[in-house]
């Protein structure tokens, strides 16, 4: 099919057609007029996998894209937050006014570009900087080649394709969307961590050994070991009515109750106490580090405590709960241990180790935290936990069995309407273009999840970081991506190496990750209904 179409026209459900194709285009490309009326071929097939679930593979091809290699002079920056020096892809004019004149008296021929901001419903509008750039090369190679003798002249560098400019269509982008429609499908749709919230896992193997219709990964989780435990969450979840995770400040989740036939979006926060006796104290987190919080947000924690993507905070008193789906080693270290019998009586009090008891619970306190459980905790006397997840109106989710809670960030779609709240969600910062740049505004393979006026669970992904195969998108196209969808509600899941999706246990996307499928921490996994 070959065809011009208005920005955002990609593809529409209805509740009559659920897959009509009314012009397919870059769903989510810049408002410019280049962008809006770029001409492109869409070549699509369907798979019906169960009654009641679909999902359709696009190839989106935009002619008039021209994408190239070409090197990026970065500007000083100075992250806000911890004062650390750091580098950003644009600067303000004077600084680009100034670099400009010192390339040309080095024998360079600079190119100034203005960014300006997409459409974010709580960032500034206008100009957001201006790139200087040097050059257009064939192939990455040559620019790494020219970009050695920018930086032998003293400039910072780095080589960019272009076609993950927000600027101009990306000039391929392979998208994979599954439609679960609750009135048909007989089976569930479960947010899981597969037994183990301290372990990671690839999509596909997951969904290989659910024997799951449709798998994705989904919510934010911790990569390194000096953040916190591997494969644990970074974000608010649960699994099966169990809260596993606590929020990171009020972001963006996919709540599933009754085994995904109620979805909605909510940004959500979570509250968690211990009480013995009439002295109570807040429980800060759920199955991580105590002391380490990825990706901040919580009260006390520096140097922020607002929601910040990929930053560990620190918080030198802090309480925090273990769960029996803590599969591994405890954290050790100064502070205090109590570990709970299945009925919350305390069964011992000690240092940080060892493992959490089969049906039991543990808690682990440092500075004040471990004060309060050395005064509090006394051998066969209860510690009662409990668990408050509430809605950005004050509305408690009540979980139950059977009910999951995914997160990551920001959200895409709200009420129908395109309403990215980056910087409240911490993936970018105005006043630091240093941070969130790349991760917001330039194209990376992504996850989404919506939810359309039918009640229907949307999950796309879009592969990305792969020059002349799939760009990907902007945080911005993967909102209108998904209103072009008919979602009503939206948010961003975990994207880059996690993006992934598997039908039918079988992976079908094109990971990015050079290594192969990312293993990740919780998935979405769409399940046939249970025989017997």
């Amino acid at each position: 099919m070959r065809t011009r179409a208005a920005l955002a026209t990609a593809l529409v459900l209805t509740a009559v057609t659920p897959w009509t194709v009314s012009g397919v285009a870059q769903a989510a490309a810049p408002a410019t007029a280049a962008a809006a009326a770029d001409s492109f071929t869409a070549q699509w097939t369907t798979q019906t996998v169960a009654p009641g679930v679909e999902v359709r593979t696009g190839v989106l091809r935009h002619a008039d894209a021209a994408p190239t290699w070409t090197v990026t002079v970065q500007a000083a920056a100075v992250n806000r937050l911890t004062g650390a020096a750091s580098w950003a892809p644009v600067g303000d004019r004077s600084w680009a006014e100034a670099t400009t004149q010192q390339l040309r008296d080095a024998g360079f021929a600079p190119q100034l570009e203005e960014v300006v901001w997409p459409d974010y419903a709580d960032t500034p509008r206008g100009a957001m900087g201006w790139r200087l750039r040097v050059g257009s090369y064939p192939t990455q190679a040559a620019a790494t080649s020219a970009g050695k003798a920018l930086t032998a002249a003293g400039f910072r560098t780095a080589v960019d394709w272009t076609g993950y400019d927000a600027e101009q269509p990306a000039d391929r982008e392979s998208v994979h969307v599954a439609v679960v429609d609750p009135h048909r499908f007989q089976g569930t749709v479960e947010g899981t961590h597969h037994g183990n919230v301290a372990q990671r896992e690839t999509t596909s193997s997951v969904a290989a050994g659910l024997g799951s219709l449709i798998g994705v990964n989904a919510g934010f989780f911790i990569t390194s070991d000096a953040d916190g435990v591997q494969g644990t969450s970074a974000g608010v979840a649960a699994y099966d009515g169990e809260l596993q995770s606590m929020a990171a400040g009020s972001r963006a989740a996919l709540i599933l109750e009754n085994g995904g036939r109620n979805a909605r979006i909510a940004d959500l926060t979570t509250t968690v106490t211990a009480r013995a006796g009439a002295a109570a104290f807040q429980v800060q987190g759920i199955n991580r580090v105590p002391g380490k919080v990825r990706n901040c947000g919580r009260p006390g924690v520096t140097p922020t405590e607002q929601p910040r993507q990929d930053l560990t905070c620190r918080v030198g008193d802090d309480l925090v709960k273990f769960t029996p789906q803590f599969g591994a080693a405890l954290p050790s270290g100064s502070g205090t241990q109590v570990v709970l019998d299945a009925a919350d009586r305390v069964v011992s009090v000690g240092a940080r180790g060892g493992t959490v008891p089969a049906g039991g619970s543990v808690l682990q306190g440092i500075g004040a935290a471990a004060d309060w459980l050395s005064s509090h905790a006394e051998l066969g006397k209860k510690i009662k936990l409990k668990d408050v997840v509430r809605d950005t109106h004050g509305r408690k989710v009540e979980l139950g069995p059977g009910d999951s809670i995914v997160s990551a960030a920001p959200t895409l779609v709200e009420d129908g309407q395109i309403h990215i709240d980056a910087a409240a969600e911490g993936t970018l910062d105005p006043l630091d273009l240093s941070f969130g740049y790349a991760w917001s505004n330039a194209r990376q393979p992504r996850t989404m999840a919506g939810i359309d006026r039918e009640g229907r669970l949307i999950l796309a992904t879009v592969d990305g970081r792969q020059p002349g195969v799939s760009e990907g998108f902007t945080l911005a196209e993967a909102a209108h991506f998904m209103r072009s969808l008919g979602a009503v509600q939206a948010l961003n899941l975990d994207g880059g190496g996690s993006s992934a999706m598997a039908v039918d246990g079988r992976l079908v996307n094109i990971t990015s990750d050079a290594t192969g499928e990312r293993p990740v921490g919780d998935t979405l996994q769409v399940l046939p209904a249970r025989r017997g």
